[in-house]
């Protein structure tokens, strides 16, 4: 009856641990796509183009995004080895096995926690610059 109980205490862990971890994954997929969304806006004409400094701005916030999808990479890259290594964890019979695995969750949680942090404060720059600067368009009397 211990040996269940246990098997059946480890499976919950871990599928707690997958659940936070397809959280995390979540995230950084529509992370994704607001980088997609925020490279074509640097690189659109919607700019008005006697902005003092834009293009430097413009290539400072390009090079910021750049950064962060590699980041971002290389995270996903570590989540998919910690995913892999949960399976592992359904035969940990002590404590310390437990343990380490739950240090490294902790390391790599932190890290995507910082990495979504970082990425919503540049996301936010972008878009209050970007909103001061953005061509105005003068609606169409007509109709057609």
């Amino acid at each position: 009856m211990n040996e269940i109980y246990n098997i059946t205490t480890q499976r919950n862990k871990v599928e707690e641990l997958h659940l936070e971890i397809q959280g995390w994954k979540s995230n950084l997929d529509f992370i994704n796509d607001e980088i997609t969304f925020i490279d074509h806006l640097l690189n659109s004409y919607a700019f008005q183009p006697n902005t003092q400094n834009l293009f430097e701005r413009l290539q400072d916030y390009l090079k910021r995004i750049h950064k962060s999808k590699e980041t971002k990479k290389q995270l996903q890259k570590l989540i998919v080895k910690h995913e892999n290594a949960l399976g592992g964890m359904i035969e940990c019979t002590d404590a310390s096995c437990d343990l380490t695995y739950y240090q490294k969750h902790d390391k790599l949680k932190a890290s995507v926690l910082d990495y979504i942090n970082n990425f919503r404060d540049l996301k936010a720059e972008i878009f209050n610059y970007a909103g001061g600067i953005m061509k105005k368009r003068k609606p169409n009397a007509e109709m057609k």
